[in-house]
């Protein structure tokens, strides 16, 4: 990996399209230019479970943004990079139709919940609409 190379970066439980601003052996920073898929909703040391002390709103990182990510985190990536909100969009849509397939799972009724929250906050933020989720 090396400065200015377009990579896709794994952290924690999302995945995005981003440039490296610093390559090194153990630990990369990334500049964010797109998501891939967007982060679960939860508690990362309770994956998965409801019953936690605390139940993590968790936004995708924002454009530009410059996240730290372990070099074994770090793939080179090929293609077009789609744009950032046309990306958060379409990660955004493809999580809550995960979740909501499965109406009957506590985790994913609490963490569409979630999600609904942070809709509210990335309409605000960038000006993207869901028209096919449910705002209530």
């Amino acid at each position: 990996m090396e400065n200015g190379q377009i990579v896709r970066a794994f952290r924690k439980t999302g995945s995005y399209v981003g440039e490296i601003t610093e390559a090194g052996q153990d630990v990369c920073i990334v500049r964010v230019l797109a998501v891939l898929k967007h982060p679960m909703q939860g508690n990362l040391h309770h994956p998965r479970e409801v019953e936690v002390p605390f139940f993590h709103e968790r936004k995708a990182h924002a454009f530009r943004e410059q996240i730290q990510v372990p070099a074994n985190m770090v793939r080179p990536y090929k293609g077009d990079i789609p744009k950032y909100e046309d990306s958060l969009k379409d990660a955004v849509q493809n999580l809550h139709d995960e979740l909501a397939a499965k109406p009957d799972d506590p985790f994913s009724k609490r963490s569409l919940e979630a999600l609904k929250v942070l809709i509210r906050e990335y309409e605000l933020m960038y000006g993207i609409q869901w028209p096919n989720i449910a705002k209530s």
